[in-house]
């Protein structure tokens, strides 16, 4: 263990995990709550700002490599400092943006590429590696329920501000907020090769990820990321879309992101204790089967103010809570050495769903006027999700990526 995990308590590095997760996603996270405002003050159309929104989603997965890359050899410290920073600055300039170029770009780019930075695939591995391997399971579910906190604390906190000083004065401040997750940075310095077994022979980036890119368990692992990423990005993006096309009040919205955030804390440490109990692979089928058996009903039910806040809560017991199993199963095929770069590459998968289920859900409203569409394509990923987890081998590859 380094000695940066020696001076820092346990509740000290979680705390410095979740609260950067929770700042820095929880900002993203409302980003839908502006969707209308944004379209109304830009006039570029929602398929236009949905395009900006979704390639936020495809960059932050993008980024997510390369940052566990730079963090596995420069430390994690300094790729979270740089990342908060972009947050802050891409969030800040967002209003002042008025083509779907300039909003691709601050939304896109700078923000969602600094939430890469500061994101699960750093996050994970840094905490991972300053805490002791017994107790890996539950600060994963920690850490990762942050980001949730973040959802249920912000998601309010911005819909009070659009209230009060409106879309562009809030948007500001919340960028200012996420400037609180700086000295996060110094307790989380420090990388997972460098702590690793004197004498033990550190695999480079590059072998690694190609030692991942030919194992079948790792490949079926991103694949139902994938659908992950889907899912959570649509609902991020369009719940609030979806309630107002309920003609319910637009406090429902910001109420159904915060149930999200709220109840995924309870999913996260849920899961996070279970990691250490039962299989991980079976732990995210069943999550990939609740998803698509809440939607179905959520289908068939009344859209009623309580359903939707009950369909937000049972979501969020599912929402993030399928990270800590799969970084869990990253850690257990290819160990902490190159951690970060490969739950990167998981997370890119992520993305790349992600990117496709916030545009899609754009330009499927824009055909047709309703979700409907978009919910059937969700229940089936999920379906298929839930399935191809159950073939996943539980084991160390045969040439593991660290010793």
């Amino acid at each position: 263990m380094t000695s940066a995990a020696r001076h820092w308590p346990l509740w000290v590095v979680l705390l410095a995990g979740a609260g950067v997760f929770a700042l820095t996603m929880g900002t993203r996270q409302t980003m839908g709550l502006f969707l209308g405002p944004l379209n109304t003050a830009t006039g570029l159309g929602l398929g236009s700002i949905s395009l900006a929104f979704a390639f936020g989603q495809l960059f932050w997965g993008i980024t997510q490599p390369f940052a566990g890359a730079m963090a596995d050899k420069v430390g994690a410290g300094r790729v979270l400092l740089a990342g908060t920073l972009l947050v802050a600055l891409g969030t800040f300039l967002t209003p002042l943006m008025t083509s779907t170029a300039g909003l691709i770009f601050a939304i896109g780019v700078l923000a969602a590429g600094g939430a890469g930075m500061a994101g699960p695939a750093v996050l994970m591995s840094a905490t991972s590696r300053l805490i002791a391997p017994e107790k890996r399971g539950i600060a994963t579910g920690v850490v990762n329920a942050g980001g949730s906190f973040g959802q249920f604390a912000m998601a309010p906190i911005a819909g009070a501000l659009l209230v009060s000083m409106g879309w562009v004065g809030a948007m500001q401040v919340l960028a200012l907020i996420v400037l609180l997750a700086l000295p996060a940075a110094w307790v989380l310095r420090g990388n997972a090769q460098a702590a690793a077994p004197a004498g033990a022979k550190p695999v480079g980036t590059r072998e690694a990820v190609r030692t991942a890119l030919r194992d079948r368990n790792f490949l079926l692992l991103g694949t139902g990321f994938f659908v992950c990423g889907f899912h959570v990005a649509f609902l991020a993006t369009h719940l609030p879309g979806v309630v107002a096309s309920c003609n319910l009040p637009v406090q429902f919205g910001a109420w159904a992101l915060a149930l999200l955030g709220l109840f995924n804390i309870v999913g996260s440490v849920a899961i996070g204790w279970a990691v250490g109990r039962w299989r991980m692979k079976s732990l995210l089928s069943l999550l990939y089967a609740t998803r698509a058996l809440a939607v179905l009903l959520f289908l068939l039910a009344p859209k009623t103010g309580t359903v939707v806040l009950l369909f937000a809560a049972v979501m969020g017991l599912t929402f993030l809570s399928t990270v800590p199993p799969t970084a869990g199963l990253v850690a257990k095929f290819f160990g902490l050495g190159n951690m970060a770069t490969l739950f990167g590459v998981v997370m890119l998968s992520h993305q790349v769903g992600g990117f496709l289920g916030a545009w899609l859900g754009g330009k499927v409203f824009e055909a047709t006027g309703n979700y409907d569409i978009v919910w059937y394509i969700d229940i089936l990923l999920a379906v298929g999700a839930a399935l191809i987890h159950l073939p996943i081998r539980e084991a160390p590859v045969q040439r593991p990526a660290t010793a």
